[in-house]
């Protein structure tokens, strides 16, 4: 018989955030061909680590997943800035080179078949220095 064992972060995935702005490292960018075969899809994996407004950490630890596509670039170019990296035209950009970055990012939440889930809809800012 198959033995799984679950670690903290496995009971954490599904933890709901309150929609708000929160630094998060990023742990893994993935790389694979869309389900139809047209795009490049780019999952990505981070961890909260703390709200960016106020340091709080009720939700630090909650890994995070969204996903960047090849025929929508152009959300790739606000996380990549919130870091610093300003690719010019024509410029390549390794998505692997951003794992271990911290970027902060406002998670809301969606409803996606009758389930509540926390939600990246691309909107990225510097990571602030200090707290207000």
């Amino acid at each position: 018989m198959p033995i799984v064992q679950f670690d903290e972060r496995d009971f954490l995935r599904g933890k709901i955030v309150q929609p708000a702005w929160y630094d998060v490292r990023i742990d893994e960018v993935g790389e694979k061909t869309s389900s139809d075969g047209g795009s490049i899809n780019y999952p990505t994996e981070g961890t909260i680590l703390r709200n960016s407004d106020d340091g709080t950490e009720d939700f630090a630890g909650v890994p995070i997943v969204w996903n960047f596509n090849s025929k929508a670039r152009g959300f790739m170019l606000g996380f990549l800035a919130s870091m610093g990296i300003e690719p010019k035209p024509g410029q390549r950009v390794e998505m692997g080179g951003t794992v271990g970055h911290v970027v902060s990012m406002y998670i809301e939440n969606k409803t996606y078949e009758g389930r509540i889930l926390n939600a990246v809809n691309h909107k990225y800012r510097p990571v602030r220095t200090e707290q207000v």
